[in-house]
């Protein structure tokens, strides 16, 4: 089994899953670097506290390699990755109540810092104001560009289920996402549709996922 640093960076999500299934020492550690950024936004989405986002992150990756066998092969690695945090990530919610759940930055900021700060707390707030089902769906959806299908899988529930979360839930947020100067043309829609901004990995962490 070739396990050189090019063999594993070319290999797929479900080949590297098979080779630590396997043995592979190193294949689990390139899983681990591809998609910890983007679990670590699905995390910190879903609790608003960088500190406690890194602990489920870090608790579902060591799930994911502990249960690796289990992986059947009927969804995308992603997805399966995908369910693991969430359902870390809301198990940790459950168990604190964060102090700080608002961080200052939107970890997907890329334009103008204040009025993104702003706007990312304006988001942040709204979306707490939802019952957890709908908020799942819309990180899930808007946030991070699963198909209603992807979102499905990975929260267990029908495909119209997720669109009736959705649907309701924007419906929800529309009266409390405002502009806070409608003057000014350079500030951003308070929720940038998925489609065009499909990296969503943070450019500082508080704290780092560690690999398991």
């Amino acid at each position: 089994m070739d396990t050189s640093p090019a063999s594993l960076s070319e290999a797929t999500d479900a080949d590297l899953l098979a080779r630590h299934v396997a043995g592979d020492p190193d294949a689990f550690g390139e899983l681990f670097r591809r998609h910890r950024d983007r679990m670590w936004a699905v995390a910190l989405r879903t609790i608003g506290n960088p500190e406690l986002a890194a602990d489920a992150v870090q608790e579902a990756f060591i799930a994911a390699f502990r249960r690796a066998d289990r992986f059947r092969g009927d969804s995308a690695v992603t997805t399966w990755l995908h369910r693991i945090t969430v359902n870390c990530a809301i198990d940790r919610l459950r168990r604190e109540k964060p102090a700080d759940p608002l961080p200052e930055i939107d970890p997907a900021d890329r334009h103008d810092r204040y009025g993104q700060t702003e706007t990312a707390l304006d988001v942040r707030e709204a979306l707490a104001t939802l019952p957890e089902a709908q908020r799942m769906a819309l990180v899930l959806v808007d946030m991070h560009g699963l198909s209603v299908a992807e979102a499905a899988a990975v929260l267990e529930v029908p495909e119209g289920t997720i669109k009736s979360r959705c649907a309701r839930g924007r419906a929800a947020l529309a009266p409390l996402l405002r502009p806070h100067d409608t003057a000014r043309s350079d500030v951003q829609p308070a929720v940038e549709p998925a489609s065009r901004r499909r990296d969503d990995a943070p450019h500082e962490h508080s704290r780092e996922p560690q690999a398991p």
